[in-house]
């Protein structure tokens, strides 16, 4: 019997020890998810600011390193330059796949700077499409925002047969070296949806990804687990004791 007792004593240690660890994992993941969730409304609210606003900045601000990470209502002419399409793949609009088309601009003054065009379809054989430079020079607007993130994977430009480079990312070192443009500035400018010019698109600053709202559901779910784990825990530990009671 006193074995027995030591046994199921070293099963409860065990079993709150794993417990303990299970719970701790999912208020971690919780508090992940309501951080990433915060962190996204911050931007939202920024842009709703800057779009209710739209205080036009010179092209030239898509070059301050400082604000490489904020968004900003820029404006100003220019052309865009003889250098390859860039199409950031794994892009969906409405259900459907495809990419983001970008170009490379060249302001008056300031860095040249890559300035998002549109979405358009791909196929089903995945054909990629043909993206004709505008022409002449032009002026135009839009939200500066910081470039797409693409995750932990390496983004690597990789040129297709019409001459336009496909990539999953833009990282500065990558494409700035395919696109020969060293100077190439650390944000891009999301274009004016009114303006006619380039496909379809909007200025959403967080496509293909979670909203806030999903983030705040999953942290209740993580929290929810490991309240699950606590209360299961404390119930079968009240009932092993009860259990070896009743024992004769």
């Amino acid at each position: 019997m006193a074995g027995s007792g030591v046994s199921t004593r070293r099963n409860l240690v065990v079993g709150w020890m794993l417990a303990l660890l299970a719970i701790a994992l999912f208020v971690v993941l919780g508090f992940w998810q309501l951080d990433r969730g915060h962190k996204k409304q911050a931007v939202l609210t920024q842009v709703q600011a800057v779009l209710a606003e739209r205080r036009a900045q010179p092209l030239v601000a898509a070059s301050d390193m400082a604000r490489a990470r904020a968004y900003d209502w820029a404006a100003g002419s220019g052309v865009f330059i003889d250098a390859p399409a860039v199409l950031l793949d794994n892009q969906q609009r409405e259900g459907r796949p495809g990419v983001r088309v970008y170009r490379v601009f060249a302001p008056t003054q300031g860095a040249t700077l890559l300035v998002e065009l549109g979405w358009l379809p791909l196929p089903g054989a995945r054909r990629m499409p043909d993206v004709p430079r505008p022409q002449g020079s032009m002026r135009i607007e839009g939200l500066l925002a910081p470039r797409p993130s693409h995750g932990i994977a390496t983004a690597v430009a990789v040129p297709q047969a019409n001459g336009a480079l496909l990539t999953i990312g833009l990282e500065a070192a990558n494409l700035n070296l395919a696109l020969r443009q060293p100077r190439l500035a650390p944000r891009v400018l999301k274009l004016d949806p009114v303006l006619p010019l380039g496909y379809a698109r909007d200025l959403d600053v967080l496509p293909n990804t979670l909203p806030p709202q999903r983030h705040l559901g999953y942290a209740v779910q993580w929290f929810a687990l490991a309240l699950a784990v606590l209360v299961t825990t404390l119930v079968l530990s009240l009932r092993k004791p009860r259990r070896e009671r009743a024992a004769p």
